[in-house]
């Protein structure tokens, strides 16, 4: 999901350039950020749904009963042993969607985001806009990111709701015992019965848990990923001294293998840093709807109970594996997306 970027860390033109580029337009930027950031979403959520199928299950896990889980490797070896490996993909198809609009969003908003920082005239140089010269600093990188996670969380909570209810099946969607469960195996009729229920506003529950998660993920997402992205150009220039060779303007390209340590990097920064609120919007999110459930609790209420019941480990319970997912799941979104945006620009 990063921007090309120059040795300073700012936005550069994009790759494929001749002597004397056609201009690029915003709208065609944004159309080209939107298709490949979606194929970057979907393709690194098959790979990483079944370790967030694990991980949304330890979250949600009651309070007022015992643990029903060890552990993620527990977890995992109950889910395998009630459902087989593909019920650890219940529910993906909401998901996919969800990734496609969060992707979207993401880099739609977080360009916006730059393009407010330059018309501010903060960071303005003398060159014409758009211009490598007008790079943006990494401090500033790291703001568009909480600007645009927080505007991405608005699209999210919805899908994410439908996502949690689908993945714990346990939690009764109406309260009334069986009848629930079977109907949160498909998106639809999860939908319907938050509807019936809950009405629109009930879609946006968990909202602020996904803002908090989101603002400030978001921003060590873009801003980590720029960040060793600097760093790792930094120390190619020192080995290309040291041997003492030429500077090509091919040379500014990350090898692969780089690209993808900055990109899992990144997405470590975003699940581990606020972590917490994600753990607390998965229980507002998996908790039972309709006659006969116990009344929702607020964010803050969610808070006080998980903290009774298990103190401050309760928030990072399947932390590990949720930063263990990430790994090969940012590092595949970055090369994919940047892969596409040097590849195939959109003239």
């Amino acid at each position: 999901m990063e921007p090309a970027t120059t040795q300073e860390g700012g936005l550069k033109p994009f790759p494929g350039t001749v002597s004397a580029p056609k201009p690029r337009t915003a709208v065609m930027e944004a159309i080209e950020d939107i298709l490949y950031g979606s194929i970057a979403g979907v393709v690194g959520k098959y790979i990483e749904y079944p370790f967030d199928t694990v991980k949304v299950r330890l979250q949600s896990q009651p309070d007022h009963l015992p643990l029903q889980y060890r552990g993620p490797l527990d977890c995992f070896r109950q889910s395998v042993r009630a459902d087989g490996l593909l019920g650890l993909y219940r529910g993906i198809s909401a998901p996919l969607v969800g990734a496609a609009l969060e992707n979207s969003s993401l880099f739609f908003w977080e360009r916006l985001g730059r393009a407010a920082i330059y018309a501010s005239g903060v960071y303005s140089s003398s060159s014409s806009r758009g211009e490598a010269a007008a790079a943006l600093p990494l401090s500033a990188l790291w703001l568009t990111g909480a600007f645009s996670g927080a505007m991405t969380s608005f699209v999210l909570t919805p899908v994410e709701l439908v996502k949690c209810k689908i993945q714990v099946p346990d939690t009764a969607m109406t309260g009334e015992g069986g009848g629930g469960a079977a109907k949160a195996l498909r998106p639809i009729p999860v939908i319907k019965d938050i509807w019936r229920h809950q009405g629109l506003r009930g879609f946006w529950h968990g909202q602020l848990g996904t803002l908090i998660r989101e603002s400030g993920g978001c921003a060590a997402w873009f801003g980590s990923k720029e960040t060793v992205t600097k760093l790792m150009r930094e120390w190619n220039e020192r080995r290309r001294r040291a041997v003492r060779r030429e500077e090509k303007e091919e040379d500014d390209a990350l090898p692969l293998w780089q690209q993808a340590v900055a990109g899992a990097s990144a997405g470590m920064m975003y699940n581990f840093l606020f972590f917490p609120a994600d753990t607390v919007k998965s229980r507002m999110q998996t908790s039972p709807i309709g006659e006969g459930a116990a009344q929702q609790r607020s964010f803050a209420g969610e808070c006080a109970a998980l903290w009774k019941q298990a103190g401050l480990k309760g928030f990072y319970r399947g932390c590990g594996i949720t930063v263990l997912r990430s790994v090969p799941s940012s590092a595949f979104i970055f090369i994919v997306y940047d892969g596409l945006k040097k590849y195939f620009p959109l003239q």
